[in-house]
């Protein structure tokens, strides 16, 4: 590599990328502009990365961006889900589709790690090989968190020699809120995405929903900030987004403070907006007649009715 790089990246640095759902943008903000100029350090050389941000920051993006400009980019980059993770899985061998010099693995949320597989990972990474001690394997590990790893090791819950060993480098990804230079292009970015895959022409946004977009907090982040550009271009009309959306982007963020978010909070949240967008898509598909709609969705009239009402539509479409 080239300059050392410190265990916390911070400064400044002259280019920036953006990172998001599978894709990077161009990012102007302060907050931002470290991280490409990290991401080319990171992908000259095969030091663990660990990876710390809130959910929806773009953990996942990032480590494939590292992956893509390294020189693992023709190998497989896998993600596994540390909370059902089996040992076993971690043992990277030519028989199971990888070949030697396999690519990048990507382990996302590293506290929900058991302890076998901590254990297992541990051994891997002091053999530097796929666990199967023949040297022949030696993929690349980068570790995602939404939590901080210093209370999980306190609290006995993640080993402490495993910490050390994975976070060679650790690069923190700030929250949408503390970027808010980078949304115009990430919504310019998610629009054109949608009305591709939707088959739709791109809205232009007003300056009161341009408003919206930048004075909300986004606590879910990026995910959060796709979904609503999502309903923008299903919709296909900005007039007819605009009451759901200014409910959605104007309620009390409650997400941003899980300490007090009640798990049946959160299975009531994501249930309305699993509904919501699910009503969003079938009027639509049927272009927003009421009648037809309700049909699809084997509800009464009156109960359509009543759900467009909860979501700011009860205005719009035919009956």
């Amino acid at each position: 590599m080239g300059k050392p790089l410190p265990d916390t990246l911070s400064g400044n640095a002259q280019e920036a990328t953006v990172a998001i759902a599978g894709a990077f943008v161009e990012g102007a903000s302060a907050s931002m502009r470290p991280v490409e100029a990290v991401i080319r350090e990171l992908s000259q050389s095969d030091v663990p990365v660990l990876l710390l941000a809130e959910p929806g920051a773009g953990k996942h993006a990032t480590a494939r961006r590292i992956h893509e400009m390294s020189r693992r980019r023709g190998q497989p980059f896998r993600t596994l889900q540390c909370s059902t993770l089996k040992p076993e899985e971690l043992v990277i061998t030519p028989k199971n589709g990888h070949s030697a010099g396999a690519g990048t693995i990507f382990l996302e949320e590293l506290a929900d790690l058991s302890a076998a597989s901590q254990a297992f990972l541990r051994e891997v990474l002091l053999r530097g090989t796929g666990g199967n001690g023949t040297g022949d394997v030696s993929p690349r590990f980068i570790c995602g968190s939404a939590r901080d790893l210093e209370v999980e090791v306190k609290a006995g819950r993640l080993r402490e020699d495993l910490y050390y060993r994975i976070s060679g480098v650790c690069l923190r990804l700030p929250p949408l809120r503390q970027r808010k230079e980078d949304i115009p292009r990430l919504v310019e970015h998610f629009l054109l995405k949608y009305g591709e895959e939707f088959r739709r022409p791109v809205p232009k946004l007003s300056s009161e929903m341009e408003r919206l977009f930048l004075d909300y907090s986004w606590p879910g982040n990026l995910r959060e900030l796709e979904s609503a550009a999502r309903v923008l271009v299903a919709l296909g009309d900005e007039h007819l987004a605009m009451g759901g959306l200014r409910a959605l982007l104007r309620q009390p963020s409650e997400a941003g403070n899980g300490s007090r978010l009640s798990l049946k909070a959160a299975a009531k949240a994501a249930s309305h907006q699993a509904e919501r967008e699910l009503i969003l898509k079938v009027l639509t598909r049927t272009r927003w007649n009421r009648r037809r709609a309700a049909a699809e969705l084997q509800i009464s009239y009156k109960a359509l009715l009543y759900k467009l009402k909860q979501i700011g539509c009860e205005g719009y479409g035919t009956s």
